[in-house]
């Protein structure tokens, strides 16, 4: 691992979606040096978010870094901890983060069993994958923080220095943390693409950009509203309020 200074570390990348590469961005941002990241389906996009950062395989990602960044999906996260873990590759004191919403730090054990420090973050934003616009967005997102009580303040450091508000939510939570974040990303997926449709069908072509300020002030107003009960005058007039 390269040594770091003054709170600066070597971090690698596992994972080049549209996630890792754009933390990997914001670390970088924050003063890391980025030590490499795995090949994905893209690595010219890759090359332009994170240029001269080389490529590598997943073991010697980690064998380079001192925070590792997890950031692959869901169905191979555990699989992907584990087998770095057959390998030898986990390294005592070694950072190791992942981002999925869904799990905390248990699905890190095989690491945390190799002497590494787990930790959980999830950004909550839709990342699109475009640097700019997730770095923005970032600057303005809160991050689910999950950790082992002594590292907590790392994991709500890194939080920070990503752009978000860190939010703790315990280990037993994060399975209905990871519900409430499907619910607003599917729904409101379902709910403009019904709405296009709808338009589409009677002439409007640029759909997306008939709905765009529709649609922000409609959920800038709900969150303003937040959770108290609704009212009528906040209905369609043909509505009714099931009491």
């Amino acid at each position: 691992m390269s040594g770091g200074r003054d709170g600066r570390l070597g971090v690698g990348i596992i994972g080049a979606g549209r996630v890792g590469p754009v933390l990997g961005a914001a670390l970088a941002g924050a003063g890391h040096a980025l030590t490499g990241i795995t090949s994905g389906s893209d690595d010219d996009r890759v090359e332009a978010i994170l240029p001269g950062v080389p490529i590598l395989p997943p073991e010697e990602v980690v064998r380079r870094s001192e925070l590792v960044v997890v950031a692959v999906p869901h169905a191979q996260l555990a699989g992907l901890v584990a087998g770095l873990a057959d390998l030898g590759a986990w390294q005592p004191g070694q950072l190791v983060l992942h981002t999925d919403p869904a799990y905390g730090v248990d699905v890190l054990a095989p690491a945390l069993q190799r002497g590494a420090i787990p930790l959980a973050i999830h950004p909550a934003i839709v990342f699109t994958g475009a640097s700019s616009i997730d770095l923005r967005q970032l600057a303005q997102a809160y991050a689910a923080v999950t950790a082992p009580g002594p590292v907590l303040p790392i994991a709500q450091a890194l939080a920070v220095e990503l752009g978000c508000e860190p939010v703790v939510i315990a280990e037993s939570d994060r399975s209905a943390y990871a519900e409430a974040v499907a619910t607003a990303t599917e729904f409101s997926r379902s709910i403009v693409r019904q709405a296009a449709g709808l338009l589409a069908g009677v002439g409007v072509e640029n759909t997306g950009g008939y709905l765009s300020a529709l649609v922000r002030s409609s959920v800038d107003q709900a969150l303003v509203d937040g959770t108290g009960p609704v009212r009528a005058d906040d209905l369609p007039p043909d509505a009714t309020i099931d009491e």
